[in-house]
Order: C-alpha cells, then sequence, then structure tokens
C-alpha cells in the first residue's frame, strides 16, 4: 500500500480528525497498526492503517500505601 502523512490518514479515518500533537502521540506510543514510520519530523503510515486501543494498565491493589508502591516499583515484586 502507499504511505500517507499522518494528517491525511487522519482526515479519512476520523470525520473529526485529532490535531497534530495527539496523532503524533498516538504514532510514538504505538496506537497506530502498522506503526508509522519517521522520516526527519514527519510520520508516514499506510493508507490503510487503523487505531488501536492502548493495554489497560493492571488495577491497583485497594488497600496499599504509597510507600509500598513506590518500594515495589523500585525493587520488583520482591519488595514487601
Amino acid at each position: 500500500m502507499s504511505k500517507v502523512t499522518l494528517d491525511e490518514w487522519a482526515a479519512a479515518e476520523f470525520k473529526t480528525p485529532p490535531s497534530p500533537n495527539t496523532l503524533r502521540k498516538w504514532a510514538r506510543e504505538g496506537r497506530i497498526a502498522p506503526a508509522p514510520i519517521k522520516h526527519g519530523r514527519s510520520y508516514y503510515v499506510e493508507s490503510d492503517a487503523h487505531y488501536k486501543e492502548p493495554d489497560q494498565r493492571p488495577a491497583r491493589i485497594a488497600g496499599e500505601s504509597l510507600i509500598v508502591r513506590i518500594e515495589r516499583a523500585r525493587n520488583g515484586s520482591k519488595a514487601a
């Protein structure tokens, strides 16, 4: 397929396209499949690409204090 700019892709994909900043953020975060290619300052994407929802973060365990969450993030699951 042919490659188009993010702005051209968004205009064809959405009735009201997101802002250029949002499109670049989606490209960096991998929310567009297949992944866009960056040439210089511009991103190019396949014309048949689609937006995909990001994976959900795991829910926070109720009852944990902030200190416990920080220690777990620093040391992995071995911190308690």
